[in-house]
């Protein structure tokens, strides 16, 4: 009878490595984080503060506004809401994943943040969208700035902490 032996291992053979996430996936992780983030705090704090930012209003406008520029009829409310947040959630994603993953994605993310919101207050009413929503006193355009700074660092934190992360 034969004794099995395991083979053992040389100097060329190597343990499995964990690898790091794909820099693509990465960034758009990180730019889905601060698109949640910003929809979260949006949808929270519009609820039962009344000078919050209206940002889904202005995302149901803007939605109505092509619609009939296309010649179709706006949907109900409900929809139109939903249709803005799913919107709202899959642009801002991308917009953030501009982060990137590089060693300097925080300070990306905290500049790419705050140029959305500076935007968020200037941009509505050019585009015709009206400027009450994001605009109407000086909280609501601090909160704006705010909200969009706030998903631009977590956007940055998510993509220096997805730097660490193997699989």
């Amino acid at each position: 009878m034969e004794r099995e032996t395991t083979p053992k291992r040389n100097k060329t053979t190597r343990k499995a490595s964990k690898k790091r996430l794909n820099k693509w996936l990465r960034s758009g992780l990180s730019g889905l984080a601060g698109a949640v983030a910003v929809t979260l705090v949006h949808e929270s704090v519009r609820r039962f503060y009344p000078n919050a930012p209206r940002m889904d209003i202005l995302g149901m406008r803007a939605i109505a506004k092509g619609l009939r520029y296309a010649g179709q009829t706006p949907p109900d409310h409900g929809r139109l809401h939903t249709w803005s947040l799913v919107g709202d959630i899959v642009s801002n994603s991308l917009y953030y994943s501009l982060t990137g993953t590089g060693k300097k994605a925080w300070w990306r993310g905290t500049i790419l943040g705050a140029a959305a919101g500076v935007g968020g207050v200037i941009l509505p009413g050019p585009m015709g969208l009206g400027v009450a929503p994001s605009a109407r006193t000086k909280q609501t355009q601090a909160l704006t700035i705010g909200y969009y700074l706030l998903a631009g660092v977590v956007a940055g934190g998510v993509a220096k902490w997805l730097r660490k992360v193997k699989v």
